[in-house]
């Protein structure tokens, strides 16, 4: 390969992030960046690996233990440290194993098994976050740029009734005082058309922060999808998780009221002495439970306990999850009126107020001045309106992407 080929695909693979800016972002788009490149997602999944390899050794048996002794060796004397001159010293090796019950190792797998299935959910509700996130800050950089765009109208029109001023002041036909008057709402929309401006770079940023990559044109937002209450509480990530941490609360219990039965641990050895005959020795371990009432029956309340705390920390999250949907369903039927009642009471009128302005100064029958000023009270209705419209949707993504049933992807 030449290195003018080789050139000619490095800079190809260095102009395309350029590419990929160019083209406008979707909310799907962004969502998806956001989770792909999310550490706290990346951190969940890590944990639910680790938990996933915790469950498969979760049923196994311990290792075996091997054990290599030297017994009865003279310290004192002649045969000092010597293991081959008195007939008791003797060279011992064996292997242990520690027993646990088929009850006891299936009781450890179920607990380890739940285990995996809490931090599975705990990814999902990583990626839910990511996307939730990532849609609040599209939404907020995509209506920056609306309100940037009545602003900059905004400023057009003062200035273009500053040049029509301007040409009556020369044709002795205004006064100066109107003139300065207009200079200052100049300098006042254009310091507007700034902080404007300032705001939609943080919203950028923001966004940035989540998709990884400059937005400069994003796409309108279309319907977002919506739950019914039932749908929003049981996949609330506060109660599936909840839900999980019983499920693994419960199956600790039960691997705790196992260890009322000891474990046996079965030992052989093979020993040698010098002159005599070796030896093998078979044994058993058996713990002795003294006071299983105050011990082992006393840590298994305690894990019951922890089932208890768990189903009533899921019934105060349901609680929450439910009020929180009917909030959120209240504020979007509220938002939705209002904006209906805004079109139909203020923006209308604002509409028809500018074109029979229009209408009337085209006629000779209105003042520039009449016509800008009615335009500058649609823009600013106008403006309000992208607000009420903001906190809508803004209101519907909390609905469609907090339950993971609709916010989450893995």
């Amino acid at each position: 390969m030449s290195r003018h080929v080789l050139r000619a695909a490095a800079l190809a693979v260095a102009f395309l992030p350029a590419l990929a800016v160019a083209a406008p972002l979707s909310l799907d788009q962004a969502l998806d960046l956001a989770v792909q490149r999310s550490e706290a997602t990346r951190a969940a999944r890590a944990g639910l690996a680790s938990a996933s390899e915790t469950a498969r050794a979760a049923g196994q048996l311990p290792d075996p233990l091997l054990r290599a002794a030297v017994e009865n060796l003279p310290v004192t004397g002649a045969d000092r440290l010597s293991t081959t001159s008195d007939s008791q010293t003797m060279k011992r090796i064996g292997i242990s194993q520690e027993w646990l019950s088929r009850e006891k190792r299936a009781a450890r797998q179920a607990a380890a098994e739940a285990a995996v299935g809490r931090e599975a959910v705990q990814a999902q509700v990583a990626a839910a976050d990511a996307r939730l996130q990532t849609a609040l800050a599209y939404l907020d950089a995509y209506f920056a740029g609306e309100v940037l765009k009545l602003t900059t109208l905004t400023e057009h029109h003062v200035h273009e009734e500053l040049e029509a001023a301007r040409a009556r002041l020369a044709a002795s036909t205004g006064g100066s005082a109107e003139v300065l008057a207009l200079t200052a709402a100049r300098g006042t929309a254009e310091d507007e058309t700034a902080e404007v401006r300032q705001q939609q770079s943080a919203a950028r940023v923001a966004l940035q922060r989540w998709v990884g990559v400059p937005a400069d044109e994003l796409v309108t937002v279309s319907v977002l999808p919506a739950s019914t209450e039932q749908v929003y509480v049981a996949s609330s990530p506060a109660v599936l998780a909840l839900q999980r941490d019983i499920e693994v609360a419960r199956r600790v219990t039960t691997a705790a009221a196992t260890e009322r039965t000891p474990n046996w641990t079965w030992e052989v050895s093979y020993g040698q002495r010098t002159g005599y005959s070796d030896m093998v020795s078979v044994g058993v371990s058996i713990p002795l439970q003294v006071a299983p009432v105050e011990r082992q029956d006393r840590e298994t309340s305690a894990k019951r306990a922890l089932v208890e705390r768990a189903e009533a920390e899921l019934a105060e999250a349901t609680r929450t999850a439910t009020a929180e949907y009917r909030a959120l369903t209240s504020d979007t039927q509220r938002l939705q009126e209002r904006i209906e009642r805004y079109r139909s009471g203020v923006v209308a009128p604002a509409q028809q107020r500018t074109a029979a302005a229009m209408a009337a100064y085209r006629s000779n029958q209105a003042t520039l001045a009449a016509l800008f000023e009615a335009r500058h009270i649609e823009v600013d209705v106008q403006r309000r309106l992208l607000n009420l419209q903001r906190d809508l949707v803004k209101t519907q993504a909390q609905l469609a992407f907090k339950p993971l049933t609709l916010g989450a992807s893995q």
